[in-house]
């Protein structure tokens, strides 16, 4: 097959597409990358074909506008670095000769240009790839919108209510105006709800998380395919030698990271390193943006711009972290328990669905001060149970490692 996977979002966001994409090749089919050109050196690592979009300043335009990372605000943000390449995301995915079968492996936002691309491209088959649970809507339980965690007790006409008043005060005012100008120069009818429509756009569908993470609702878009955590990393997998050094050179640290994509954790970091020292322990930082950080740190804390998470946590304490599901797989993966400080998006689902595991808990922002987060470190460190659900964990994200991605993608793909 011919086969485009198409993605955007940070580093975190593109490695579950490239994992996918490299499976597929690896199968025989010819792949197309289509992500964000600032991410070309990743799509070039993989050894994949990668047509890069946009620059580097639009990117970081989104990253550093202040309300990328607000729970209700951020959607807007998103919204406005994609509303302008619909039309040219369609453009690309239905490029090539017409009666050449071609199938697209998409991240959900790329999804309103694939149904543009089958005006041009009709039997352009369509995968979408789900990163997190939350990416899709459920009535069922367990249910988190935004950081509110909805009581099982709320009843379904409630809880449908609910999803309304989100979508009229918050996703339709700021998704509709933009997409629907752009479906009518394709000659396309309006939609009138932007979730619906790109739950609908798809042949099928793949979930990049496993069932026991997030068991299937019966409300979820059929047919879909459980799947699993795809776990990559194009970076060595090798320590530096001086984090190598500072590891060995006393007790295990904690590790502290707000996500490659935040460019306004400032005050976190200040916040982690006051926690930290309250709580006596060793701490890594890890952040590309060396500015972030406060400048002077003391000898029990290191900063690190980039170091791959599969080969430092096995060595670590615990993981303190934004609640990006590339980073909660990954400490599931290593079994050491995740104190989650959710911002937005999928971030307060996956810190819900990491206390349901055991393996770890979720604090809000508001509780995150350093005295708050030294309290709930202290208790994740001295909780046996804690730790008996991540060696639980750890166990089953070995077992996943079998399964086989690209044949799933494929067969999907192929329908």
């Amino acid at each position: 097959m011919r086969v485009l996977v198409a993605t955007l979002g940070s580093a975190g966001d593109m490695y579950p597409f490239l994992r996918v994409a490299r499976e597929l090749a690896a199968r025989g089919h010819a792949v197309t990358v289509l992500g964000p050109a600032v991410h070309a050196p990743l799509g070039a690592a993989a050894g994949l074909a990668y047509q890069g979009y946009g620059t580097e300043g639009d990117y970081l335009a989104v990253l550093e506008h202040p309300d990328v990372w607000h729970p209700r605000r951020g959607f807007a943000v998103l919204w406005s670095g994609l509303v302008d390449r619909l039309e040219p995301f369609a453009e690309c995915l239905a490029a090539g000769a017409p009666d050449e079968p071609t199938a697209l492996l998409a991240h959900p936002l790329v999804l309103p240009s694939a149904a543009l691309a089958r005006v041009h491209r009709p039997a352009l088959r369509v995968v979408a790839g789900w990163l997190a649970p939350s990416n899709l809507r459920s009535l069922q339980d367990p249910l988190t919108i935004g950081p509110l965690r909805i009581p099982h007790r709320l009843p379904a006409s409630w809880r449908a209510a609910l999803w309304r008043h989100v979508d009229r005060r918050v996703v339709d005012p700021v998704a509709l105006p933009g997409l629907n100008a752009a479906r009518a120069r394709h000659g396309l009818a309006p939609v009138e709800h932007f979730i619906a429509h790109i739950e609908s756009v798809a042949d099928a569908s793949l979930a990049l998380f496993p069932p026991w993470f997030a068991p299937t609702p019966s409300d979820w878009p059929r047919p879909l395919e459980e799947g699993v955590f795809p776990a990559y990393d194009p970076h060595p997998a090798a320590l530096p030698p001086a984090l190598d050094a500072f590891l060995d050179a006393g007790p295990a640290p904690l590790v502290f990271t707000p996500g490659s994509g935040n460019l306004q954790a400032a005050r976190w970091f200040g916040r982690a390193l006051a926690a930290a020292t309250r709580l006596g322990r060793r701490a890594v930082f890890l952040t590309p943006h060396r500015a972030q950080v406060p400048a002077a740190l003391p000898a029990h804390v290191r900063w690190e711009p980039y170091v791959p998470l599969g080969a430092l946590l096995p060595r670590c304490a615990a993981l303190v972290h934004h609640g990006g599901i590339g980073t909660t797989a990954e400490a599931l993966r290593a079994g050491v328990p995740q104190l989650v400080l959710p911002l937005a998006y999928d971030q307060f689902d996956n810190a819900a669905r990491v206390e349901a595991l055991g393996a770890g808990r979720g604090l809000a922002p508001w509780r995150a001060g350093p005295r708050g987060l030294a309290s709930a470190l202290a208790a994740l460190l001295g909780a046996p149970a804690v730790a008996g659900a991540c060696a639980v964990a750890a166990r089953r994200m070995r077992e996943d490692a079998a399964v086989d991605l690209g044949a799933t993608a494929e067969r999907l793909l192929r329908a």
